[in-house]
């Protein structure tokens, strides 16, 4: 697909919403199928949050909501609130997790919050899928404090052949309106939306197969971060500050 200066999308985030509330019904089953890939984003993002008591977390888009449970348990004190565009995943996870604080999104280009109202946010597979990224992006920088910390993971541009394949072989919720970015451009948004990079981490070789074989690829992937071979992990990792 063709980006344009302003790396606007062709969809609009009403088009995403519709997708999410499409699929809700088949989400927590369909990610189940491939649960240590899926989790492996709440595991990996825990080590770079720095979470601590009382801190305030956004949780952006949450989805069913799993990733409260991942906050809470690395740290009790926190306070998490989970924003989400679909209001049928908004009520799957009501379902699950009647506890859990959520919001509802109506676009990703205007978040309902307060300036400075987050010291951490954690924003899970979701860059790829809003309509405008740098409006986003800076949204993410407005809501959260001075010192906040931005955890971001999302696909890579390689995954997109990868992807297709696997939802022709194995079905799935599948993407919806998505575009995959390559890591060149997801750095130079941060850049342009006021976002410091701190650290950068391929993962996810092998997102199915023996637990073993999977262990070994990202092994493997460790060693060559930083390379063109870290880009082919299904699941790139950010860690920013503001600057």
């Amino acid at each position: 697909m063709r980006v344009n200066s302003s790396h606007k999308n062709p969809w609009s985030d009403k088009d995403v919403e519709q997708h999410w509330d499409r699929v809700a019904s088949i989400y927590v089953d369909e990610n189940d199928k491939v649960k240590a890939a899926h989790d492996q984003r709440f595991i990996e993002s825990m080590k770079h949050l720095n979470l601590f008591d009382n801190c305030r977390v956004l949780n952006v888009t949450s989805r069913d909501c799993e990733a409260n449970e991942y906050i809470l348990k690395s740290e009790a004190g926190a306070k998490v609130v989970n924003a989400e565009i679909s209001a049928g995943l908004i009520k799957v996870a009501q379902a699950i997790r009647p506890y859990v604080n959520q919001v509802k999104l109506d676009t990703y280009s205007k978040l309902p919050f307060e300036n400075g109202e987050f010291n951490r946010v954690l924003s899970l597979e979701t860059l790829e899928h809003v309509s405008d990224p740098v409006a986003f992006l800076k949204e993410l920088h407005r809501v959260s404090t001075p010192d906040a910390r931005l955890v971001l993971s999302c696909p890579p541009a390689t995954s997109e052949i990868p992807y297709r394949i696997f939802t022709f072989l194995f079905g799935g919720h599948g993407e919806g309106p998505h575009r995959f970015l390559s890591s060149k451009e997801v750095k130079s948004l941060f850049q342009d939306t006021g976002w410091k990079l701190i650290f950068h981490k391929g993962t996810v070789l092998l997102p199915v197969g023996p637990d073993k074989l999977q262990r070994a690829a990202e092994k493997f992937l460790d060693k060559f971060q930083g390379t063109f071979i870290a880009e082919q992990g299904i699941r790139q990792f950010f860690v920013c500050v503001k600057q």
